[in-house]
């Protein structure tokens, strides 16, 4: 998609959430996130991380404070708009898998928007060969391993072609060879002007990506640094 890089794709300003309304785990943050530029969000278990990567993808709602997706408020989109705009992959995929077969994952979102056409299987059959799930194509989705499970619910995601993608702890389950492959794969994407928000304990692939670094800690962002 076509992304104005002069401005933030996301701004969240003065944002509070918490799952109970006696527990508050984002007490107050705001922030900007840019196209062709990667942000790693670190920090302890427990420490919000998750909790904000799913508050930047609109998949919760602050209860004050406001979330900016392309000057938009999360608040007024739907989670359709919202997914062809920002692609977020869950640290368990199982979460998001619920095709038949792998192809049919990867063709979805086509079909319901009856936009299915031979480019678009052209494409499906592009990602299946450079995610290396070709030969698992018309696999049940969820008999896949944990890292084929990992990079199927990426190429899903990129098949809508987001110009911000949001990975949660996205090396869980790929070993050396497809964590390089990761990495170029987020640099090929940002180099083309796709935004990244990394949420990770993996320090090497942080290092290897990330032009910003956010630690968190209680809630809060208690240091950004650009390494």
């Amino acid at each position: 998609m076509q992304v104005n890089s002069s401005v933030p794709f996301i701004q969240m300003e003065k944002i509070e959430f918490g799952y109970k309304r006696s527990q508050r785990i984002i007490p107050g943050v705001s922030g900007s996130f840019w196209c062709h530029h990667c942000t790693a969000i670190v920090g302890a278990n427990g420490s919000g991380k998750t909790t904000l990567g799913k508050l930047l993808a609109g998949i919760l709602k602050p209860w004050s404070g406001k979330v900016w997706i392309q000057k938009e408020s999360t608040t007024q989109l739907r989670l359709g708009q919202i997914g062809q705009r920002v692609g977020y992959v869950f640290q368990e995929p199982d979460r998001q898998l619920f095709a038949p077969s792998v192809r049919e994952e990867l063709l979805f979102v086509a079909r319901l928007q009856g936009m299915l056409d031979s480019a678009v299987e052209g494409k499906a059959q592009q990602m299946l060969a450079e995610f290396g799930l070709d030969h698992v194509a018309d696999s049940f989705p969820h008999s896949l391993s944990r890292g084929e499970k990992q990079r199927l619910a990426l190429a899903a995601v990129l098949m809508q072609e987001p110009g911000f993608l949001i990975l949660d702890e996205p090396t869980t389950g790929l070993d050396k060879e497809r964590r390089q492959q990761l990495t170029e794969h987020v640099q090929t994407l940002k180099a083309a002007g796709v935004g990244f928000v990394i949420i990770s304990h993996d320090d090497r692939f942080v290092n290897n990506n990330a032009d910003r670094v956010l630690t968190m800690s209680g809630g809060e962002i208690v240091d950004d640094s650009h390494p």
